[in-house]
């Protein structure tokens, strides 16, 4: 009679073994909400004697949940005992082969959050494996995030080591310092940061039909919350699913495994944030807009042709065609020109490097200073007016220049102030008037480091909790003293408008 449970399904009639497998495999239907009776028949909750087993150093969640046999996005399980991702839960799939042939019994649905113990296939109810369940999906109370900007608690991953919620390093993969630097630093504008940190903001976005670019969105706000996480595994995170989606969004022209522009990513991911969140062109359409928004003015005229004499040039210049034309234009970034670095050098400034006050960078958007623009036909001249400062400004410092040949950087340094910077002397009297505040403090500042081209990437940004500076290079963080920040080759910096 013992024998009897082992030769059983032999004498089972082949439709009986076949049903009883497509039931079994009915389970795996989970992540589409699809639960049935037999499910709740055949799972139980209960402890598992193979909590002991979960090995929480190899998890990481910060891949794409995708099965690493079948390649399969659907209904995937990780093993808490290896870190593996495999599809299914029924009979024949890959997760209970694993649990079979390796005798790894304890996996955690990546999308319902629901731990199950295989092949026995029943569900763990557990608090102890919350903080798994945290890391993979790290939520924030309003009051959590209000405090943020206040604290300055450390927090203690798996291995002991100490790290600042926020001040987290970033996988480089392979060439992808350009985008880490900027995502680092977005993360660091509060409101941005705010709204990403709570779904409920975003979740109800609604995109047409067959449009996936909210999945950019998604994204952002995973990282967003891994970046903030107070209760992280390990010291860094891996930005994999967010360039993942980068890639696919950007149709390639950002990619992880070759080297590209900060800027130029930048430019195309606060665009196609805003797109994503369904914005218009007005201002308080979405949180990109409302935290970097800027207008200003632009007057353009046309230059008489050089070759002709005063005479002509004067009469010309009388005629509709030559006079100022105003157009307003909003901006989410202004773009800073470097004088041109000198070209000959004796002994005695050899080893001199050019320096500039920023300052005097920004005398170009003061709506006198003019500036040359060339095209082929024709040539103008434009002089820039800003007519409205956003919360949070971007200022663009425009280091290399391209020709038919080369690409050449211009490694003149720009002298700026860390605190209290006054972009109220750039603005006229009548737009100063119309503004409560025009003071603001820097909170990151993108270095670029190296020939034009190649060299390297790192942030500097401001932990409001404690006042401190850090140097954020990939997976390297150190602090740093703000005057050393002012030293560096300067390429983008995120300055915040002061609370009245």
């Amino acid at each position: 009679m013992a024998e009897a449970p082992i030769h059983e399904p032999k004498v089972n009639p082949p439709g009986i073994l076949k049903r009883k497998i497509e039931e079994d495999s009915r389970l795996d239907d989970e992540e589409n909400g699809q639960t049935n009776k037999l499910s709740k028949k055949q799972t139980s909750h209960r402890l598992c004697p193979y909590l002991d087993t979960i090995n929480r150093q190899v998890l990481d969640f910060d891949f794409e949940k995708l099965c690493s046999v079948s390649l399969s996005r659907i209904n995937v399980y990780a093993c808490l005992v290896c870190g593996k991702y495999f599809q299914g839960r029924g009979i024949n799939t890959h997760a209970y082969t694993h649990s079979v042939s390796e005798s790894h019994h304890v996996y955690l649905n990546l999308l319902t959050l629901k731990f199950y113990c295989l092949p026995d296939n029943y569900e763990i109810i557990d608090s102890s494996l919350d903080d798994i369940k945290y890391v993979l999906n790290p939520t924030f109370d309003s009051e959590h995030i209000r405090c943020l900007d206040t604290s300055d608690k450390m927090s203690r991953a798996i291995d002991g080591a100490l790290y600042m919620p926020g001040i987290v390093g970033l996988n480089n993969i392979k060439a992808n310092d350009y985008c880490n630097v900027i995502l680092q630093a977005l993360s660091h504008v509060t409101p941005l940061r705010d709204y990403f940190l709570q779904e409920v903001n975003y979740a109800s976005v609604k995109r047409p039909p067959g449009d996936s670019m909210f999945l950019l969105v998604q994204r952002f706000g995973e990282l967003m919350r891994k970046l903030w996480n107070p209760r992280n595994f390990k010291v860094h995170v891996s930005p994999h699913e967010m360039l993942q989606a980068v890639v696919l969004w950007s149709k390639k022209k950002f990619q992880i495994t070759k080297q590209g522009d900060p800027i130029e990513f930048l430019s195309w991911f606060l665009n196609a944030m805003h797109m994503a969140l369904n914005g218009t062109k007005k201002s308080d359409s979405s949180i990109i807009y409302k935290s970097f928004l800027g207008s200003m003015r632009i007057y353009t005229r046309k230059i008489p042709a050089t070759e002709l004499d005063d005479r002509q040039k004067a009469a010309m210049l009388l005629t509709s065609e030559y006079q100022d034309v105003v157009t307003e234009s909003p901006f989410l970034y202004l773009t800073c020109d470097l004088p041109p670095p000198p070209l000959f050098k004796d002994e005695t400034v050899e080893n001199i490097i050019p320096q500039v006050n920023l300052y005097n960078l920004l005398t170009k958007f003061n709506a006198v200073t003019e500036k040359e623009y060339k095209t082929v036909k024709e040539d103008f001249m434009k002089r820039f007016e800003i007519i409205q400062l956003p919360t949070y400004l971007i200022l663009y410092i425009k280091r290399f220049t391209k020709n038919t040949f080369f690409i050449e950087k211009n490694p003149t340094i720009v002298n700026f102030p860390v605190k209290n910077i006054d972009f109220g002397d750039i603005l006229t009297p009548e737009v100063k008037a119309k503004h409560k505040q025009t003071m603001y403090n820097l909170v990151a500042n993108i270095v670029h480091d190296g020939e034009p081209g190649k060299g390297t990437y790192r942030v500097h940004l401001l932990h409001k909790g404690t006042g401190k500076w850090y140097e954020m290079q990939d997976l390297h963080v150190t602090d740093i003293l703000p005057q050393m920040i002012t030293l560096t080759e300067a390429y983008i910096q995120i300055y915040e408008m002061k609370k009245d």
